[in-house]
């Protein structure tokens, strides 16, 4: 009897046979491991703080006595041999405390551009998140997502909705899908509302606040600022860092009104130091009755190690010094 070729001819695996596509797909991107945290490092500017404070005591004693329930994720930089975190700073901060040498990670294989939507994503389950990260974070995410966009037209692939309405590893699934040729493409901070719970217009009002100086970028995260008015002083440029001053002097922040006023005059030119000390030194309509002064006589008279929320008291201080000096004056004269 001839021998049959079976040349060509391939069985189904028993893997292949009881599971999914969708399983075996996420068999290749599912990995957990033990990795020395020696052996990780963080994302490239990770927009999110990572604080030793009441929240990261409590989770170093649930880490104490649990153990990390859920895995971090990681990605392997394959040039340098390296891990990359994507989420797990906040537990990996806490393994570091407690002095424990490895992490649980989810390894998967990630672009840099998949690595850093998943981690925004990941991150923005947060229940508290301050506007400096949520303003970092959609930065990164939309120039990922314009990165992947390019690179698939590149391609001769064009895009459209690609990550509309999607989260987490659905993200990672269309990331790697092609649309049909010919759909439309939308601008991806309208493609990125889709997925979050602020409109276009909103996530590039958070964007600009990327422009402020530290300073007063971390006054909108303490709420010394309002989100809106610290938007329009994003557009002043070198002229921040006098509004920083005149904040520190004068005990005062811009109104919504009063930052618009500041942003049109420095778009036509016309801003100045004495301007905005002007501005900034205005009644506002929902302020009690106040006495200004001018900063450039007294700011002298202070000492000059004294911080400016002091000021204020120091000049109560010396007019009440001065009152009873003055009361102890006319009593020597009534003598």
């Amino acid at each position: 009897m001839p021998k049959e070729n079976d040349e060509g001819i391939k069985l189904p695996s028993l893997d292949e046979l009881f599971s999914s596509q969708k399983e075996r797909n996420d068999a290749k991107l599912k990995k957990i491991e033990e990795i020395p945290l020696s052996e990780i490092d963080p994302f490239p500017d990770h927009p999110y703080k990572v604080k030793d404070d009441e929240d990261m005591e409590a989770l170093i004693e649930s880490i104490r006595v649990q153990g990390i329930i859920t895995p971090c994720t990681v990605r392997m930089k394959k040039k340098e041999g390296r891990y990359e975190l994507i989420s797990g700073h906040r537990r990996m901060r806490a393994c570091e405390i407690l002095g424990i040498p490895t992490l649980r990670c989810e390894v998967m294989e990630l672009t840099k551009e998949e690595a850093t939507i998943l981690m925004v994503e990941s991150n923005f389950q947060r229940t508290q998140i301050l506007p400096s990260e949520k303003a970092f974070a959609y930065k990164m995410r939309m120039q990922a997502m314009r990165q992947h966009i390019l690179r698939l037209r590149q391609r001769g692939m064009p895009v459209a909705d690609a990550y509309a309405g999607m989260k987490s590893k659905e993200i990672l699934e269309a990331a790697q899908e092609v649309r049909p040729v010919g759909a439309r493409d939308n601008r991806t901070d309208e493609q990125l509302a889709k997925t979050v719970d602020d409109s276009a217009r909103q996530i590039q009002r958070y964007i600009r606040l990327t422009e402020l100086i530290p300073e007063l970028l971390d006054m909108v995260d303490e709420g010394k600022i309002a989100f809106r008015p610290a938007v329009e002083l994003s557009y002043l440029e070198q002229w921040q860092h006098t509004v920083l001053e005149c904040i520190e002097m004068e005990q005062c922040t811009p109104s919504l009104s009063q930052a618009m006023r500041m942003k049109k005059m420095f778009q036509e030119g016309t801003l100045t130091k004495e301007a905005i000390h002007g501005i900034m030194l205005e009644e506002k309509a929902n302020q009690k009755e106040r006495i200004s002064f001018r900063a450039d006589r007294f700011a002298p008279l202070f000492p000059k190690n004294l911080p400016a929320y002091r000021r204020e008291d120091y000049v109560v201080a010396a007019l009440e010094h001065y009152g009873k000096y003055l009361a102890r004056k006319d009593r020597d004269q009534e003598r």
